[in-house]
């Protein structure tokens, strides 16, 4: 958890990214995007959408394109759908590894100025063992409305776009269709 918290107060810069990895930010890696790397996330953004759910569109595809960059340089390419019947697999990520890893590449995002109608919140979790398994996610603020939207990349395979969804429907325990999650 010290990780973590440390991480959420430190400036991601491209050449300087600490990614989580092992389950609660247990093993961290060091690692860094070069120009070409980050010109194929930023190109995602061009045009600029238009509007808020142009943009979460577009922030989901820029999720995966990071998690195959990052995936192939810290070994987290194989990283599967959820977290307890895949922790055998090497580069394997829980929620809390997603989440935080997710809300560094948002804040990449807001820093190039790709993100203009979104802001970026603390992760949250959902669930506290009482009613079931604790879940986290990056959630993201749309500036206008000030609704609130979860970006989970945990409930599909490394390099699958993040799941987008109102931070409301997320919190009662939401599991996209097609997901290898179940409840």
């Amino acid at each position: 958890m010290a990780d973590i918290n440390r991480i959420f107060r430190i400036t991601p810069h491209l050449d300087a990214l600490e990614i989580c990895q092992g389950g609660g930010c247990a093993n961290l890696s060091h690692t860094h995007l070069t120009q070409a790397e980050w010109d194929s996330i930023s190109k995602l953004f061009s045009p600029m959408p238009q509007d808020a759910q142009a943009e979460r569109a577009l922030i989901a595809k820029a999720m995966a394109q990071f998690e195959i960059i990052i995936g192939n340089k810290v070994g987290t390419y194989l990283d599967k759908a959820g977290t307890f019947k895949n922790s055998k697999f090497s580069g394997q990520q829980d929620c809390n590894d997603e989440a935080i890893n997710t809300t560094t590449y948002l804040r990449l995002l807001i820093q190039a100025g790709l993100m203009k109608m979104h802001a970026v919140e603390d992760t949250r979790t959902r669930n506290f063992f009482f009613s079931g398994w604790p879940h986290t996610t990056a959630v993201i603020r749309q500036i206008d409305n000030q609704a609130r939207f979860a970006v989970d990349s945990w409930f599909f395979d490394n390099g699958q776009p993040a799941t987008i969804v109102p931070f409301d429907v997320w919190k009662e325990g939401y599991i996209p269709e097609g997901s290898p999650v179940s409840r």
